[in-house]
This record gives C-alpha cells, sequence and structure tokens, in this order.
C-alpha cells in the first residue's frame, strides 16, 4: 500500500464505524444522551421523601436527588401521553390511581391496541425494589422509565423522538429549565425526572401497620390478627418466607425472585421470566416477588394477571401452584388449613391497603402542580 492510498483507507474506515454506531442507535430507538450518561443533576430546591408508618426510608440514587422541581416535572411526564407514539398512552394508563397505581386488566393494551404479554405491577412502593420489571431487566425506576417508550406494544416510540417533541414545547422547556438548568432537553432529565416523582408514590400506614408498628390494638379486627399468625407461621403458611416483615418496617417482599408455578402448562414454563435477563436454566420461570401492601386494590394477581381475585390467589397456593422443574422449595400444599383459618388470612391481606399520599393524581386536577 502506498502513502497515497494510507488516507483514503483510513477515510473509508471511520466511515464504515461511524454507519454502524448511527445504525445501531436507530435500531435501539434510544437517545445517544442516555447511553453517554451525561449525569445531569437537579437545581432545584431539595424534598425529603417522608414515609408513612411501617416503611423505612426511600433509598435515593446519588444522582438523583430528589427536588420539588423535579417531583412536579415528573408527575406531569407520569400522566402525560405525549411519551407515546401517537399521544394516547401515559404512564397512568397501565399503572392508575383509580386502581393503586396497577392495571385492572389481565394485561395492559397499549398503542394501537397491541396487548401486552405480563401484568401491570403496581408503581406503588416501587422504589423499594433492588431492581425494575417482574424480570429485574431494568437496574433502577430511571432505567425502568426507558422501557415502555421503546417497547412496540406499549408506546411504541422512541427516546428521541420523545426529546424532540418536549425541545418543541415551551412550557415543557421552561419546566425542565426550573428543575435542570439551562440546556437541551435530555431524555436522561425525562427518566430522572419520572423516577423522582415514582419515588415519592409511597404507601403505608395501614390498619396492619397501626396494629403491629403503633401498636393500637384496636387497629385490625381479631380475625386480621388470627390471620397474620397464619401468614407468618412456618407451620401454616409461611408466607413471610418471600413477603419479609421486620419489627420496625415491612416491605412485604425479599426482593428476590422465585418460581412458584405460574405460567406453567403440563410442566412447561411459558414465559421465561428472569433467565431472558440472566440466560440461567434455574433462573427459567422465576419472577420477582411483588409487595403485598394494598394488595386488595391491585387485582388481578400475578405476573400473566390470570387470578382475578385473592380468594383464587389463596387457593392457588393451597394447591401448591403448578409442578415444574424450578419450582421454589418453599412452595408445598397447605390444604390443611382450616376455612376458618382461611377466612381470616383473606382478613389480614385486607389490612394491608395503606394510606395514598397527597400530590400523586393527575397534575390537571392540581393547578399549582403545572406551575
Amino acid at each position: 500500500m502506498n502513502s497515497r492510498q494510507i488516507p483514503s483507507v483510513l477515510f473509508l474506515m471511520i466511515a464504515v464505524v461511524t454507519s454502524l454506531v448511527l445504525y445501531r442507535e436507530h435500531n435501539i430507538g434510544t437517545s445517544s444522551t442516555v447511553a453517554a450518561a451525561s449525569e445531569a443533576m437537579p437545581v432545584g430546591t431539595p424534598v425529603e421523601i417522608k414515609v408513612p408508618l411501617g416503611l423505612p426510608p426511600v433509598p435515593i440514587p446519588t444522582d438523583n436527588p430528589p427536588t420539588a422541581e423535579t417531583i412536579a416535572l415528573g408527575r406531569r411526564l407520569y400522566y402525560d401521553p405525549i411519551l407515546s407514539s401517537d399521544g394516547s398512552v401515559s404512564c397512568a394508563t397501565c399503572h392508575s390511581p383509580e386502581h393503586g397505581f396497577a392495571d385492572p386488566k389481565p394485561v395492559s393494551v397499549g398503542v394501537g391496541g397491541k396487548a401486552g404479554s405480563r401484568n401491570s405491577p403496581t408503581v406503588l412502593n416501587s422504589g423499594y425494589f433492588k431492581v425494575q420489571f417482574w424480570d429485574g431487566r431494568a437496574p433502577d425506576l430511571e432505567h425502568q422509565a426507558e422501557g415502555p417508550v421503546a417497547n412496540p406494544v406499549e408506546m411504541a416510540n422512541t427516546l428521541a423522538l420523545v426529546e424532540q417533541r418536549l425541545n418543541a414545547d415551551p412550557s415543557y422547556k421552561a419546566q425542565f429549565e426550573r428543575a435542570w438548568g439551562p440546556g437541551r432537553i435530555t431524555y436522561e432529565k425525562v427518566e430522572k425526572s419520572i423516577a423522582s416523582f415514582e419515588r415519592t408514590v409511597v404507601s403505608a400506614n395501614s390498619a396492619f401497620d397501626k396494629w403491629k408498628y403503633g401498636h393500637d390494638e384496636k387497629a385490625i379486627s381479631a380475625s386480621a390478627k388470627r390471620g397474620f399468625a397464619v401468614f407468618s407461621a412456618k407451620d401454616k403458611g409461611n408466607c413471610t418466607a418471600c413477603h419479609l416483615v421486620g419489627d420496625r418496617d415491612a416491605l412485604f417482599t425479599d426482593n428476590k425472585f422465585h418460581d412458584i408455578g405460574v405460567g406453567v402448562d403440563l410442566g412447561k414454563i411459558n414465559d421465561p421470566g428472569l433467565f431472558a435477563v440472566t440466560q440461567k436454566e434455574a433462573d427459567r420461570g422465576l419472577f420477582k416477588t411483588p409487595s403485598l401492601r394494598n394488595i386488595a386494590q391491585t387485582a388481578p394477581y400475578m405476573h400473566d394477571g390470570t387470578l382475578p381475585d385473592l380468594k383464587q390467589v389463596m387457593d392457588f397456593y393451597i394447591g401448591a401452584g403448578n409442578s415444574n422443574p424450578n419450582l421454589d422449595k418453599e412452595i408445598h400444599v397447605l390444604d390443611f388449613l382450616s376455612g376458618s383459618e382461611r377466612a381470616d388470612l383473606l382478613e389480614f391481606l385486607k389490612s394491608l391497603t395503606g394510606e395514598m399520599p397527597a400530590n400523586v393524581g393527575p397534575p390537571e386536577k392540581d393547578p399549582a402542580a403545572l406551575k
């Protein structure tokens, strides 16, 4: 190769590499600003998220401390269908405050009437989870806010298009500047704002909490107290093996993954669950343990939404789920529970309905939230 050919070869190599990078970004449908992790930091008024009786402090990431401005902005974005490709779907479409920040349908319906394959879990207390989604594929609430936007059966959009729309909206431009300072709106700022809002959606101070942690013996019925005993006892329900209850607070989850025999047909696991993330055969059919807080408000149940009420959930566990190679060792037949014990257990679960926090509904019903 002579010296005249070298510049041409170098130019061709640079062009190829650039094309591959652009192709990858286009097909992933994400914004380069998210990939670059520019570490935008809020500039507004710091806020301490106050938690109700029964919950520990909300974990806060160091690169996204909550402020009044980012929370208000995240609240607006959460309820705005501008995030979807055709302006028909918002976060609240599948995580509605009227239904415990969950979806009353077995699986949610997105843009164009396309149905998903999993039930939408509640946003309530989601800030306490170590990973997000049923299969744990997102490490935090910030990254979770990317998934539905780019999912073709949910919002069917791209992060880059969301940026473009928001940058063209003067009211959003002004609100983002108050929350993040001057500069272009990036999806990093979008997802951090939504996550900051979602961390304020905490619910506890339930009748159970007032009894267990507030030491008010009149807060729950004798039936609910007996139900908690059934729930906790290792020789009864042993539900606390996965739905943890501490001495000072209770998340009602172990933040781990289990196969409880849901979505199994003749021993075949229909949904890979955690396996899709880890590619480990032992993780096939494992799903994240949901919290039981506000469980009476968030029907239907399980990752596939196939159990319509708490009675059928109880019956499922009493029958030890569906047999399969990865069934959790803690799952076993509970048909020895008496009828009264089952009724008491249901009363206990109903006592877990907590108070809804203020200022988490649609901001159009609270004009001050849009200022």
